[in-house]
């Protein structure tokens, strides 16, 4: 079942690479709040990702995004400017700060200068604004990756394994930062382990097929069921 109105509405949809599913065809929603999505390394847990985050076309089946058909180039134009992404490894210029690195993205995302300094200071990056991206520590290089991917005010966030760097003292913190961005985030993490207790929804991508922990969905029951 898929509520009168998702975020993400995937029907039938399916991923093939040389050959073989990656996610067999699946039907599901995703309405609001934070959706964690869980596999081991070359479980197609990335490869759904970047297809939900429109980087990749599907290969069966349809996506809608935020009411948007996005498996044509209209409906992608449509949506990504109101998409965020944070890769697992995302990169940066050689003496960059985090400054001029939230500055960039917020020009490359036509969004206005007063919103760099605004996000710094919701981020809690003021202090170390002016220090090298490659100087800050994990927890405060995240914050920046954060503030970059979120400063033109996205409707819905992607991020992946956004914690595997971070230590036990930050994680709480960070936690309730990603649990903000947006209406919407969905966040990945090899072990659903690492997902459950924060995350609203959590699914398993395994054997090329897409399961929801119904136990989470229960403990969080005032989000909606979207599948």
């Amino acid at each position: 079942m898929i509520a009168d109105f998702s975020t993400i509405v995937a029907r039938d949809m399916g991923i093939r690479r040389g050959g073989r599913w990656i996610l067999r065809p699946t039907t599901f929603g995703i309405t609001s709040g934070v959706v964690g999505l869980a596999g081991p390394p070359c479980s197609g847990r990335s490869a759904l990702l970047t297809t939900l985050a429109t980087l990749r076309r599907p290969s069966v089946g349809g996506l809608e995004l935020l009411g948007h058909d996005v498996t044509g180039p209209a409906g992608q134009r449509a949506v990504r400017p109101r998409l965020g992404l944070l890769p697992h490894r995302f990169g940066w210029a050689a003496g960059v700060t985090a400054r001029e690195y939230v500055a960039y993205a917020a020009y490359f995302k036509a969004t206005p200068k007063d919103a760099v300094e605004a996000i710094l200071e919701r981020f809690e990056l003021t202090d170390a604004a002016e220090l090298e991206m490659d100087m800050l520590p994990a927890d405060l290089r995240l914050r920046a990756g954060l503030a970059a991917t979120c400063v033109h005010r996205p409707d819905l966030v992607f991020l992946d394994e956004p914690l595997g760097s971070v230590t036990d003292p930050e994680r709480d913190e960070l936690i309730g930062l990603l649990r903000g961005l947006a209406p919407a985030v969905v966040v990945t993490a090899p072990d659903p382990a690492e997902l459950t207790g924060w995350c609203d929804r959590v699914f398993t991508i395994a054997r090329a097929r897409l399961i929801e922990s119904l136990e989470v969905s229960r403990t969080w029951s005032r989000v909606p069921a979207g599948v």
